[in-house]
């Protein structure tokens, strides 16, 4: 079952184009990243989801089913930096949360635990640290005990340790059952907690898919010769590689990690009667994977 499918969905603000025809869907079970920079229309898609905002046009289903209040009931919501009373407990916080949903008042000291919040829950709201108080939101968002939870930047703001307590927390859902839907702008915490992700540029999706093959790392070997011109034909008779570009007058041959070897790489050319005089093994890291989607 898919939780989520979206079908060309667009939002138009007069002339300004937040989403221009998306269209993915997010498995059950999964850790989804909805990744991009800022201004990318992560937050009007989340928005479109919870039927905060309404689509130009393009249609989504929850549950694989065309959604209702029923169906968002089963999701739990956090779409803004955490809005409690400062002068009250995290405890008190969590009733005010669960009166106004009208679910989940019983669900207070188990929600406390599952975010390691127990023994600080009569603490006011205001000693919190970032970390405490982005973990408390995301109590809130388990009252009533939702399949779904939706979250828009969880790590905005946070310090390291914040950040690794939520990456954690994150995780620690996952294992339970629940199905994770994040919106983010780092491309380090998608890496880190996501199974799957869609990455979005000013408005248009660019790539979907399982992070571990859209945000791949490669290994790239560029070799040289004088003269290059069999450079090419050589090489498509070689195996192991994914795929092949000229670059600046050199050929880069683009492997899977830890894959390349360029002794053979070098005998293999040394055989057919081209002698390198160019071999560099590179890496290819993540940030210019993104950048190279986005930019």
């Amino acid at each position: 079952m898919s939780i989520l499918t979206i079908e060309n969905l667009r939002k138009d603000y007069g002339r300004v184009q937040a989403l221009r025809g998306v269209s993915f869907s997010v498995p059950g079970g999964c850790v989804f990243g909805i990744l991009g920079p800022n201004g990318s229309g992560k937050t009007t898609l989340l928005g479109i989801i919870m039927d905060i905002l309404k689509p130009t046009s393009g249609t989504y289903k929850l549950f694989d089913e065309v959604p209702d209040k029923t169906h968002r009931r089963r999701i739990g919501t956090f779409l803004e930096t955490p809005n409690f009373y400062h002068y009250l407990s995290g405890e008190k916080n969590l009733a005010i949360s669960a009166a106004y949903k009208q679910r989940g008042a019983e669900d207070i000291p188990r929600v406390l635990e599952m975010v390691n919040l127990t023994q600080r829950k009569d603490s006011r709201f205001s000693t919190y640290s970032l970390g405490m108080k982005q973990r408390l939101a995301i109590a809130s968002c388990l009252l009533g005990d939702p399949d779904v939870l939706i979250l828009d930047e969880p790590t905005n703001g946070l310090d390291p340790v914040g950040i690794a307590e939520t990456r954690e927390l994150i995780k620690k859902l996952r294992q339970q059952g629940k199905t994770i839907i994040m919106a983010s702008h780092l491309l380090d915490e998608v890496e880190k907690v996501c199974t799957h992700v869609a990455i979005l540029k000013k408005g248009e999706l660019v790539a979907t898919g399982n992070v571990d093959e859209i945000l791949a790392n490669e290994d790239i070997v560029e070799i040289g010769a004088m003269p290059n011109t069999r450079l090419e034909e050589v090489a498509k008779q070689m195996n192991g590689y994914s795929s092949m570009k000229l670059n600046d007058g050199h050929l880069q041959l683009f492997y899977p990690v830890g894959t390349a070897n360029v002794e053979n790489i070098n005998r293999h050319f040394f055989e057919h009667d081209i002698v390198l005089n160019h071999l560099q093994l590179k890496k290819k890291s993540l940030e210019s994977k993104f950048f190279e989607l986005t930019n």
